[in-house]
């Protein structure tokens, strides 16, 4: 245990003299973490908005008052019908524009949403923020509520697909890369002749970025809840307990990774093949699974960032119990002996 222990120090050393290494372990979750929640954002602001209304109405103008008393959308002016709004839309002096047909017969009206829809997935927001904003009195019976996140922010979204792909990037890229390292310096073969065990070793030289792994899951879990302001509305103890076994299944597919990679450029190039480009586009990170064609659901199937980020956002967003994503946790609990199984076989047959 105390040759154990040493061989963890010396690992960390190591790590900690790396100046580099700690800047991008440290460094790149805070940038993301800024970029997603302020920058990057999908937030609706400042819509541009026409109204069209043929006949002046009460329930028009209650509309048009609502809507530019929110921080959401911009009066832009009137249209006298759809044509010319969708004429000023198309050249760029509009975004949207809510047209309003009175109903004789009844004293509510119907309200048509006229959006640029160029980018089909702002248009629909505008849309859906156009709706909340004005079901607010039951403006011409419309009616929407807007459940776990009624602001609408989109760091509630972000925060827990950050987390997935920094864990992910952090404990497998890192680990496998670090193993090689070792091999192309030929120190590897020093360390396997020593009186420790190999796959203690290689353990050994894991453990530091465990460490490291959930002091990057601390820092990412106080800027979402204190500077995000994204909310933890689950249970702390289930989030932190889904995620250690999602960073040990991180390090294992590391492990696998440096005992198939001979050079760190290959680890380098199959850790962003196989974790960087599937994470972001195949996870649900920043589309939905469920809107991609089936061969690509099928491929996203085998991503284990998916379930974890689907099990973030229930635990921290929606507030749900473990019972709620036992499906997730157990597949992540699967793929982690899947992938230790095969490292450690793939380590013992290239010690053979």
């Amino acid at each position: 245990m105390k040759q154990f222990a040493l061989f963890v120090i010396k690992e960390a050393r190591h790590i900690v003299r790396d100046k580099r290494t700690m800047l991008i372990l440290f460094g790149m979750p805070t940038v993301m973490m800024l970029l997603f929640g302020f920058a990057i954002s999908t937030d609706v602001k400042n819509v541009r908005t026409l109204i069209v209304a043929t006949q002046p109405d009460r329930q028009m103008q209650q509309a048009a008052d609502r809507l530019s008393a929110s921080t959401y959308f911009t009066m832009v002016g009137t249209a006298a019908s759809s044509s010319e709004a969708e004429r000023l839309i198309r050249s760029g002096r509009a975004d949207m524009a809510i047209v309003y047909h009175r109903n004789p017969t009844s004293p509510q009206g119907r309200f048509l949403f006229m959006t640029d829809g160029a980018d089909p997935n702002m248009a629909q927001q505008w849309a859906t923020y156009a709706q909340q904003v004005m079901a607010g009195r039951q403006t011409a019976g419309v009616s929407t509520k807007m459940l776990y996140n009624p602001q609408m922010k989109s760091a509630y979204n972000f925060v827990p697909a950050i987390m997935g792909m920094l864990l992910m990037l952090v404990c497998a890229m890192m680990t496998s890369v670090s193993i090689v390292r070792e091999k192309e310096r030929g120190t590897m073969e020093v360390l396997l002749v020593s009186p420790v065990r190999p796959l203690v070793v290689v353990i050994a030289k894991a453990v530091p970025y465990l460490v490291l792994a959930f002091a990057i899951l601390i820092i990412i879990l106080l800027m979402a809840r204190h500077v995000l302001g994204v909310p933890i509305a689950g249970s702390l103890f289930w989030i932190v307990a889904v995620s250690i076994v999602y960073i040990l299944l991180a390090l294992s597919l590391g492990l696998l990774i440096s005992c198939v990679a001979k050079t760190q450029l290959v680890a380098l190039l199959a850790s962003a093949m196989l974790l960087l480009m599937p994470v972001v586009m195949l996870s649900g990170m920043l589309f939905p699974v469920e809107s991609m064609p089936r061969v690509l659901q099928w491929i996203a199937a085998v991503i284990p960032p998916r379930y974890y980020i689907d099990a973030m956002r229930k635990l921290m967003i929606m507030g749900a119990g473990i019972a709620d994503i036992a499906r997730e946790a157990g597949i992540l609990v699967g793929m982690t002996i899947l992938f230790l199984i095969a490292a450690l076989a793939k380590f013992n047959s290239r010690l053979d």
